[in-house]
């Protein structure tokens, strides 16, 4: 067994549940870290679907209680019903212009330096978010209006250019819509079940033949590092937010993405551009 591979593993599938639902961008840290490791094959497609689908069920896993009155109540309650509409209002744009553009992005955008750019524009963008006068007015997922639904809906589908981060498209959209900060992550999370959910399926259908049973020990290690550090990360960002602002995660952004292009520029690293 190649146990730097699975170390490599161990590595990309933490890196995927700490980064999923912060606003970093886990599809352009996965990029980075990949082309770094030298992880950049046909079978690490395969492999970043897996461990994005571990953190997406660590969110079901941390919001059961929730989803599980959601479902129960579709027939008969009107809460969950509407709740369930505002989320299927909130996926249709990505869901379109992810069928529509999906093939042509991931041939010619998913590479370091686009996702450096993305990580310093998307950190500049959320400075300025913050800078705005602040007055929320809609404090819980359930208050929510049809079109803040679809409003963040739109939002989410910039974050189909890697290194934007779904999650801080739709957390800062959010924000700029009104919401506050707790609401504009929580809808985010649930937002991100059946838009991540959608996309596995896509992607796991356009790469099935990739599937080996042989990789089947190095996507069990990335799966549950990936569960695990989701479940911790998830928890840990809804604490966090309830008493800072995004501004850290700005500055992060811009400064990883700032060090990926100057390694580029002088030549320190020999990053992939296709």
């Amino acid at each position: 067994m190649d146990i730097q591979l699975l170390l490599t593993a161990l590595i990309l599938g933490i890196v995927e549940g700490l980064t999923e639902f912060l606003p970093v961008s886990s599809t352009g840290h996965l990029i980075i870290i990949g082309d770094l490791l030298g992880y950049n094959d046909d079978t690490s497609k395969v492999f970043k679907i897996v461990i994005q689908l571990a953190a997406i069920l660590a969110v079901c896993w941390d919001y059961r209680e929730r989803l599980i009155k959601v479902a129960l109540g579709v027939p008969s309650d009107p809460v969950a019903q509407r709740f369930v509409g505002m989320l299927f209002v909130a996926f249709l744009p990505a869901a379109v212009l992810g069928l529509m553009f999906h093939s042509t992005i991931k041939a010619l955008l998913f590479n370091p330096l686009t996702v450096a750019t993305a990580l310093i524009v998307g950190g500049l963008i959320i400075l300025y978010v913050e800078k705005r006068a602040y007055h929320p007015r809609v404090n819980s997922v359930d208050d929510m209006s049809w079109g803040d639904a679809l409003k963040v809906g739109f939002a989410q589908a910039v974050a189909m250019i890697p290194g934007t981060s779904r999650s801080g498209a739709t957390i800062m959209g959010g924000l700029i819509f009104g919401l506050s900060r707790k609401t504009a992550a929580e809808f985010s999370f649930f937002l991100a079940i059946p838009t991540m959910f959608a996309a596995t399926a896509y992607d796991l259908y356009k790469n099935w033949a990739l599937l080996r049973l042989e990789d089947l020990p190095v996507f069990a290690v990335g799966f549950v590092a990936s569960f695990i550090a989701a479940m911790w990360a998830v928890k840990s960002f809804i604490r966090f937010i309830s008493n800072h602002t995004f501004i850290v995660f700005a500055w992060y952004r811009i400064v990883f993405g700032i060090i990926v292009l100057a390694t580029w520029q002088l030549d320190l690293v020999a990053w992939s551009e296709s």
